[in-house]
């Protein structure tokens, strides 16, 4: 007898087919399935929590009979265990579910009819059978028998990682990095985890690890969670950490005494895993990758700016008079003072906020010094970067990656041992560029050639470790050359205009929602208006007034990625107004999001092996449920993901201003309410509006605007580069 509503059942079991997975959570494995067993006419719907569920599996749930409000009566399972379906009917739906990569329901239902319930058996001790499968030759079947033995052992991984009480959504990458040792190499030291795989981050491996039985206090545990504080602060930007703060934030992530902690970094030191530095006097602590960095980069800066010019002598009066005739462009007093700097230094640094000629600047350098027969090579950060910088000079530009020539390994082609081959090197976008690329760009550079830094300073620093661009310009290590003057025609633009002021904290926001050419502020109090404005803004006013597509031409930049107004919510709304879900259409759910056919996304990380990189944005070409891949096309090149590998992209109608660093967008809204008020800063909101090319709005609150334009405050970032690049300069014996 069942329960009747309201009433809870005594301890039960149900077992049965799965015929159906309503909902299953990646993250933590709750489920909703629906059951079918013998003991009942209709589906049992059964909740709880389970590594992994598909359909056709058997399945058997001990727990209580409840009557829920809104959904009537289910099985609340306290633990669910499954086991491989035995019948043709629930092998079909096992095959088919899609949990084998190449089996769909049409080779699943040929697959059974073939070889009834020894389907299993067959593929796994005589695969050469399956080519009697209409469908299946050498190649597919190989496919198929390696997806089954993965989907074996990945089984096995979520089986202990559910158990351990942490996320299964990284097992198939745990697998990956592992493979068949995965189980035992985390039984002998589960931080491996937060050292090896992206995503997987020290409390994730510290709940392994205690549910293992490593003590609370061991050293172990300690050396684990003092590499993870000195690895998360470069995701704040520091390269490194004061001893004190390390040892304060390692006791509060460790919750144990000091003295622990004291001995954990005295091993870590003498193993050489943290190296101490004493940076303005006071001892800091560095991963020892990243102090190597600083080093590389000061040292071989010296060495180069040291060493004699390396261009033929140029008649400068008589080569820009050639340039002015043969390109129409005409220098200005500034910029000819930069260019006589230029020819005549081994390394410079030009910079200046928008519109103030560091394009021209750069066009006439490659100009005169290709007549003079000289290699010049092009980089910037980003694919976009260097797609404008191509764009703007008629030369091939690459991003600093593909130049340097990544390998799926992580290393470079490119190196002091192969070094690249030109006589003059051109970096532009160097406020993006973090300390371990600068210092592989140096590696790669012949020590013959020159180099050119471009970018401009007052805008947001790298994502990655450091303040390059801000360091060599304090070190005065290299000329620095910096532009102020904004050229007519581009003095014409509102925006650019706007940009200036506001990196001089002039900028005076309209009384009134000021409208012009190509910048507009729509003053809105409320959130929820400010995102109804910004919902109108991207879908129709905006494409309707520049003739844009909404998708590609209009990108909303926010300065957080939480709230309402931030990236996460309005990537949501966003994809539901320009790109709602179509009937029929294969989607891919994960990760809290869904990615179908053309939506708009962003990788994540930095892939060698695919060659796509931090920044970069795309569109979703396809989605193979059976294939398990996705198709992303980035910039007309097509990209495979595995459906294992998805938590490396996001979706991209918003991303972060840090995000659009070195990119520049047809049209961009930005919208700026008070509950953002701990990232408004000038850098933020400067370099946001100079990604706008023909429109930029501001929606949102005049008082947040007046904040982040009056907050000139740059976050300190902990780095001892600055130091090195001075120190570097007094060695070789410079003024």
């Amino acid at each position: 007898m069942h329960p009747t509503p309201g009433q809870h059942s005594s301890q039960e079991k149900v077992t049965g087919l799965v015929e159906r997975v309503t909902f299953f959570n990646e993250e933590n494995g709750f489920c909703v399935i629906k059951v079918k067993s013998k003991s009942r006419a209709a589906l049992i719907t059964v909740v709880g929590s389970a590594p992994s569920i598909n359909p056709g599996e058997w399945v058997e749930a001990d727990g209580r009979w409840v009557q829920d409000r809104d959904h009537g009566l289910q099985f609340k399972a306290e633990s669910i265990r499954t086991s491989p379906p035995s019948t043709e009917d629930g092998i079909k739906r096992y095959l088919g579910s899609g949990l084998i990569k190449g089996i769909g329901p049409v080779l699943a239902e040929r697959l059974v009819g073939e070889f009834g319930d020894r389907v299993f058996s067959i593929i796994e001790e005589a695969p050469r059978a399956l080519e009697r499968v209409e469908g299946i030759g050498p190649t597919k079947r190989e496919r198929i028998k390696e997806a089954w033995e993965e989907a074996k052992h990945i089984h096995k991984i979520m089986v202990f990682l559910h158990s351990h009480g942490v996320s299964t959504s990284r097992a198939v990458r745990i697998h990956r990095t592992y493979g068949d040792q995965a189980i035992e190499i985390l039984m002998e030291d589960p931080y491996a985890l937060a050292r090896d795989i992206h995503g997987i981050g020290f409390k994730s491996a510290d709940q392994i690890a205690q549910r293992l039985g490593i003590p609370p206090d061991s050293v172990k545990r300690a050396s684990a969670g003092l590499s993870h504080v000195l690895l998360e602060a470069t995701d704040d930007g520091h390269c490194g950490l004061p001893e004190e703060v390390l040892k304060e934030e390692a006791v509060k992530l460790l919750q144990v005494p000091e003295a622990v902690v004291l001995e954990a970094l005295a091993e870590q030191i003498r193993d050489n895993r943290i190296i101490l530095d004493e940076i303005d006097g006071e001892k800091t602590a560095f991963l020892p990758h990243l102090q190597a960095a600083e080093r590389e980069i000061a040292s071989r800066l010296a060495r180069l700016v040291s060493g004699p010019r390396n261009y033929p002598p140029i008649d400068l009066e008589k080569a820009v008079s050639w340039c002015q005739e043969r390109t129409g462009i005409d220098l200005a007093p500034s910029q000819l003072d930069a260019l006589k700097v230029v020819l005549n230094s081994r390394a410079a640094i030009i910079t200046g906020g928008p519109g103030v000629g560091k394009t021209t600047l750069v066009q006439t350098i490659l100009t005169i010094l290709s007549a003079k027969r000289l290699r010049c090579l092009l980089c910037a950060p980003t694919g976009r970067a260097a797609k404008r910088l191509s764009e703007a000079t008629g030369q091939e530009a690459k991003t600093i990656h593909r130049l340097l020539e990544a390998q799926p390994s992580g290393r470079f082609g490119r190196t002091d041992r192969n070094p690249l081959e030109c006589d003059l090197l051109i970096v532009d976008e160097v406020s993006m560029v973090d300390v371990p690329l600068m210092a592989m760009l140096l590696r790669a550079c012949p020590p013959s050639a020159a180099v050119v830094f471009v970018g401009d300073v007052d805008q947001l620093p790298s994502v990655g470790p450091g303040m390059v661009l801000r360091d060599l310009i304090e070190s005065c290590i290299v000329p620095v050359l910096r532009l102020t003057e904004v050229f007519r025609q581009a003095a014409g633009s509102d925006i650019i205009r706007s940009a200036h002021a506001i990196r001089q904290g002039a900028f005076r926001i309209p009384d009134k929602a000021g409208r012009s050419a190509d910048f507009l502020f729509l003053e809105r109090q409320e959130p929820d208006t400010i995102l109804a404005t910004l919902s109108e803004l991207v879908q129709r006013r905006i494409p309707s007034h520049l003739g844009l597509d909404p998708m590609r031409d209009v990108q909303v930049l926010c300065p957080m990625n939480r709230g309402l107004l931030g990236v996460r919510e309005l990537n949501g709304r966003l994809q539901e107004l320009l790109n709602p879900r179509r009937p029929g259409e294969a989607t891919l759910d994960r990760f809290g999001f869904r990615l179908g056919k053309r939506d708009k996304v962003i990788q994540l990380e930095n892939n060698y092996d695919k060659d796509v990189f931090n920044g970069d944005i795309g569109f979703v070409e396809r989605v193979d449920t059976i294939q398990h891949e996705l198709t992303i096309n980035f910039e007309g090149r097509s990209v495979n993901y595995e459906f294992d590998e998805v938590d490396q992209l996001a979706l991209a109608y918003a991303i972060t201003i840090h995000k659009s660093q070195g990119s520049e967008f047809p049209a961009v809204v930005i919208p700026m309410a008070m509950e953002q008020y701990i990232l408004l800063q000038r850098n933020l909101i400067y370099t946001g509006i100079t990604r706008g090319r023909k429109m930029v709005v501001v929606v949102g609150q005049k008082k947040a605007l007046g904040l982040a334009v009056r907050n000139s405050r740059v976050n300190k970032r902990y780095s001892g580069l600055l130091q090195r690049l001075k120190g570097s300069r007094r060695s070789d014996g410079s003024d």
